[in-house]
Protein backbone atom coordinates (compact mmCIF):
# COMPACT_ATOMS: atom_id res chain seq x y z
CA UNK A 1 0.00 0.00 0.00
CA UNK A 2 1.92 2.76 -1.16
CA UNK A 3 0.82 6.43 0.14
CA UNK A 4 -2.72 5.06 0.99
CA UNK A 5 -4.45 4.14 4.23
CA UNK A 6 -2.91 1.80 6.65
CA UNK A 7 -4.28 -0.50 9.55
CA UNK A 8 -2.73 1.37 12.75
CA UNK A 9 -1.45 -2.17 13.76
CA UNK A 10 0.40 -2.09 10.34
CA UNK A 11 1.62 1.58 10.66
CA UNK A 12 2.87 1.24 14.31
CA UNK A 13 5.32 -1.52 13.33
CA UNK A 14 6.91 1.00 10.73
CA UNK A 15 7.59 3.75 13.77
CA UNK A 16 10.82 4.33 15.08
CA UNK A 17 11.69 2.21 18.00
CA UNK A 18 14.00 3.74 21.16
CA UNK A 19 15.02 2.39 24.21
CA UNK A 20 14.34 5.17 27.64
CA UNK A 21 16.43 5.54 30.90
CA UNK A 22 16.50 8.14 33.18
CA UNK A 23 19.05 9.56 35.48
CA UNK A 24 19.14 12.12 38.24
CA UNK A 25 21.21 14.38 39.20
CA UNK A 26 21.93 14.79 42.82
CA UNK A 27 24.03 17.47 44.81
CA UNK A 28 26.01 17.78 48.03
CA UNK A 29 25.44 21.23 49.87
CA UNK A 30 28.73 21.89 48.19
CA UNK A 31 27.17 21.75 44.84
CA UNK A 32 29.62 18.92 43.82
CA UNK A 33 27.85 16.22 41.93
CA UNK A 34 27.02 12.37 42.98
CA UNK A 35 28.95 9.99 40.72
CA UNK A 36 29.29 5.87 40.81
CA UNK A 37 31.82 4.03 39.51
CA UNK A 38 30.76 0.55 37.58
CA UNK A 39 32.35 -2.44 39.29
CA UNK A 40 34.53 -4.59 37.36
CA UNK A 41 31.91 -7.35 36.44
CA UNK A 42 30.11 -4.20 34.52
CA UNK A 43 30.17 -4.08 31.13
CA UNK A 44 31.29 -0.40 31.71
CA UNK A 45 33.79 -1.24 34.27
CA UNK A 46 35.87 1.55 35.30
CA UNK A 47 33.38 4.51 34.36
CA UNK A 48 31.84 6.95 36.28
CA UNK A 49 28.28 8.21 35.59
CA UNK A 50 25.17 9.45 37.49
CA UNK A 51 23.16 7.11 38.95
CA UNK A 52 20.02 5.65 36.64
CA UNK A 53 19.35 3.22 34.60
CA UNK A 54 16.91 1.26 31.66
CA UNK A 55 13.01 1.67 32.29
CA UNK A 56 11.00 -1.53 33.14
CA UNK A 57 8.18 -2.26 31.18
CA UNK A 58 5.36 0.12 31.72
CA UNK A 59 7.47 2.32 33.83
CA UNK A 60 7.66 6.48 33.69
CA UNK A 61 10.54 7.92 33.38
CA UNK A 62 10.18 9.68 36.53
CA UNK A 63 9.70 6.31 38.66
CA UNK A 64 12.57 5.14 36.76
CA UNK A 65 14.77 7.67 38.41
CA UNK A 66 13.75 7.03 41.71
CA UNK A 67 14.07 3.84 41.34
CA UNK A 68 17.24 3.58 39.89
CA UNK A 69 18.60 6.04 42.87
CA UNK A 70 16.89 3.69 45.47
CA UNK A 71 18.71 0.90 44.28
CA UNK A 72 22.20 2.09 43.44
CA UNK A 73 22.38 4.70 46.39
CA UNK A 74 20.08 3.75 49.01
CA UNK A 75 18.86 6.93 48.53
CA UNK A 76 15.10 8.40 48.49
CA UNK A 77 14.76 11.23 46.33
CA UNK A 78 10.74 11.02 46.69
CA UNK A 79 10.53 14.48 46.21
CA UNK A 80 8.40 15.65 43.28
CA UNK A 81 10.29 15.23 40.40
CA UNK A 82 11.81 17.89 38.10
CA UNK A 83 12.79 17.61 34.62
CA UNK A 84 16.27 19.11 33.65
CA UNK A 85 17.07 17.52 30.27
CA UNK A 86 16.70 14.91 27.64
CA UNK A 87 19.37 13.80 25.32
CA UNK A 88 18.66 11.75 22.22
CA UNK A 89 21.66 9.15 21.21
CA UNK A 90 21.37 8.15 17.92
CA UNK A 91 23.16 4.65 18.63
CA UNK A 92 24.55 3.26 21.59
CA UNK A 93 26.41 0.13 21.34
CA UNK A 94 24.23 -1.24 18.16
CA UNK A 95 21.04 -1.14 19.97
CA UNK A 96 19.47 1.71 18.14
CA UNK A 97 18.38 4.65 19.56
CA UNK A 98 18.13 5.84 23.65
CA UNK A 99 16.12 8.52 24.91
CA UNK A 100 17.88 9.68 28.49
CA UNK A 101 15.82 11.37 31.01
CA UNK A 102 17.32 13.84 33.61
CA UNK A 103 15.82 14.49 36.80
CA UNK A 104 17.06 17.01 39.19
CA UNK A 105 17.14 14.89 42.54
CA UNK A 106 17.67 17.63 44.36
CA UNK A 107 20.50 18.61 47.27
CA UNK A 108 21.25 16.27 49.88
CA UNK A 109 21.23 17.23 53.86
CA UNK A 110 24.73 15.52 54.71
CA UNK A 111 23.01 12.96 56.75
CA UNK A 112 22.37 10.55 53.80
CA UNK A 113 24.41 7.66 53.22
CA UNK A 114 25.15 6.64 50.49
CA UNK A 115 25.18 2.86 50.01
CA UNK A 116 26.00 1.36 46.96
CA UNK A 117 24.56 -1.38 44.73
CA UNK A 118 26.60 -4.46 43.41
CA UNK A 119 26.73 -2.64 40.15
CA UNK A 120 29.04 -0.26 41.14
CA UNK A 121 31.92 -0.11 43.54
CA UNK A 122 32.53 3.42 44.51
CA UNK A 123 31.18 6.52 44.34
CA UNK A 124 32.63 10.95 44.77
CA UNK A 125 31.08 14.22 45.07
CA UNK A 126 32.80 16.54 42.87
CA UNK A 127 32.88 19.52 41.28
CA UNK A 128 32.88 20.37 37.41
CA UNK A 129 36.44 21.19 37.58
CA UNK A 130 37.47 18.08 39.31
CA UNK A 131 35.74 15.74 36.18
CA UNK A 132 38.75 14.43 35.37
CA UNK A 133 38.65 10.96 35.02
CA UNK A 134 38.29 10.28 31.28
CA UNK A 135 34.81 8.55 31.11
CA UNK A 136 33.86 11.80 33.01
CA UNK A 137 35.78 14.74 31.05
CA UNK A 138 33.99 13.14 27.73
CA UNK A 139 30.78 13.70 29.15
CA UNK A 140 31.62 17.19 30.94
CA UNK A 141 29.53 19.46 28.53
CA UNK A 142 26.24 17.25 29.31
CA UNK A 143 26.96 17.25 32.92
CA UNK A 144 27.64 21.01 32.67
CA UNK A 145 24.42 21.53 31.07
CA UNK A 146 22.63 19.90 33.47
CA UNK A 147 24.24 21.23 36.26
CA UNK A 148 23.20 24.56 34.98
CA UNK A 149 19.46 23.53 34.22
CA UNK A 150 18.77 22.43 37.52
CA UNK A 151 20.48 25.21 38.81
CA UNK A 152 18.21 27.82 36.76
CA UNK A 153 15.40 25.99 37.47
CA UNK A 154 15.93 25.21 32.71
CA UNK A 155 15.31 22.30 30.80
CA UNK A 156 18.18 21.40 27.80
CA UNK A 157 18.01 20.04 25.14
CA UNK A 158 20.87 16.95 24.01
CA UNK A 159 21.35 15.40 21.10
CA UNK A 160 24.42 12.67 21.69
CA UNK A 161 25.43 14.45 24.70
CA UNK A 162 25.58 17.33 22.99
CA UNK A 163 23.25 20.87 23.70
CA UNK A 164 21.66 22.04 20.66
Amino acid sequence: MSGGWMPREEWVKTQPRALVASCVLLHDAWGRLLVLRYSPEEPNAGHWWLPGGMLDHGEDPWTAARREAMEETGLDIGHEPRLIGIDHRVDVLGTGPVLDFYFDGGTLAGTERVRLSPEHDRYAFLTLDELTEPSLTMHRPILAALHTAARDGGVVCLRDGRPW
